[in-house]
């Protein structure tokens, strides 16, 4: 890594186009002087969403691309026929020692795929998988897979979750990362072979706090630092958990506007909704890490608006910081 850090942003994927990356990129790199970034994409788009008025452009260079992945593009043409997109060409960069992290909110299949292709796994990690931060009742827990793979075996939930230990080492208030398994129960004896054998695993490993099975209730409890699961829970559990959080800010908004009394009622206590809101901003945990390559792939959630998109550069920023790629693979090594 060079004394600079320097991120490779696919500007033109995701839902919103590339209007968004480009305004959360002069504000990320407004707010962080140590990072200079290359935005991939179509140079005349991205010319002309510029501020030229910036006196910080000196540190945003463009990358051109003419193709871009788009949302219901199959992963697998897209990794034999995208090699001209800008998710590509951002992780080609990133592959070449061009820039130190990559960050896309382009489609998530083809962006993994790529990955795999141009940044590789790291060696004894048999599959990547996707990671997020999740809001607890006390700090952040790490969640992961969150859909890369929707079967795992009991090894790779094993590597899943000392990938995730070492995330969560820097956060985490104890000595050691307090690991969890979801499943249907807490019990011993609950669920399927795969997490019966992975239980068996995750029991002799003495390089984090295995605390046993974790149900879906306690998700956001702060219980444990990292849950393990594979993708097929991972991303129902996430979606899940977003549509509640969506159902439960409709309905406060239903309730303040039904009477006269409930609208007083929202003004004297205006301050704690404000701060509430500011806690559980879905913006303020956008990033997900792909976990396992040999170097740094955040994912953007793909409507991210410039709030959200800002966090995922400040998630890229953080883990080339903390080399968490380097120390995923000294974790394997010393195991």
């Amino acid at each position: 890594m060079s004394a600079r850090i320097r991120i490779a942003v696919d500007a033109m994927s995701g839902d919103l186009g590339p209007r968004v990356a480009i305004s959360a990129a002069q504000n990320f790199i407004a707010q962080f002087s140590d990072v200079d970034l290359v935005l991939v994409g179509d140079q005349t788009q991205i010319r002309s969403l510029l501020s030229q008025s910036s006196e910080l452009l000196n540190r945003i260079t463009i990358a051109h691309a003419d193709d871009v992945v788009r949302m219901n593009d199959d992963p697998l043409m897209a990794l034999r026929q995208k090699r001209a997109s800008s998710m590509w060409v951002a992780l080609e960069m990133l592959r070449n020692n061009h820039a130190d992290a990559c960050l896309s909110a382009g489609n998530t299949g083809a962006l993994l795929a790529m990955s795999k292709f141009l940044i590789k796994t790291l060696p004894d990690i048999e599959r990547p998988a996707i990671c997020k931060s999740m809001p607890v009742e006390n700090g952040n827990t790490y969640l992961l897979d969150l859909g890369a793979n929707l079967n795992c075996s009991p090894v790779q939930l094993h590597q899943f979750a000392l990938m995730g230990a070492v995330l969560a080492a820097n956060v985490s208030s104890s000595s050691r990362a307090r690991v969890a398994l979801l499943n249907v129960g807490t019990e011993d004896q609950k669920g399927t072979d795969v997490l019966q054998a992975a239980h068996a695993l995750l029991k002799t490993e003495a390089k984090f706090n295995y605390v046993g099975f974790i149900e879906a209730d306690a998700i956001f409890s702060g219980a444990v630092d990292v849950i393990v699961c594979d993708g097929f829970s991972g991303n129902i559990a996430l979606k899940a958990s977003e549509g509640v959080a969506r159902f439960i800010s409709k309905r406060i908004n239903s309730i303040i506007q039904k009477s006269f009394l409930t609208k007083i009622l929202a003004v004297l206590a205006s301050s704690l909704l404000k701060l509430l809101r500011n806690e559980l901003d879905p913006a303020l945990y956008n990033g997900a890490t792909f976990l396992g390559l040999q170097k740094t792939v955040i994912k953007s959630h793909g409507g991210a608006n410039e709030k959200a998109f800002l966090h995922a550069l400040i998630v890229a920023r953080e883990q080339v910081l903390q080399r968490v790629p380097a120390r995923i693979q000294q974790a394997f090594t010393e195991h």
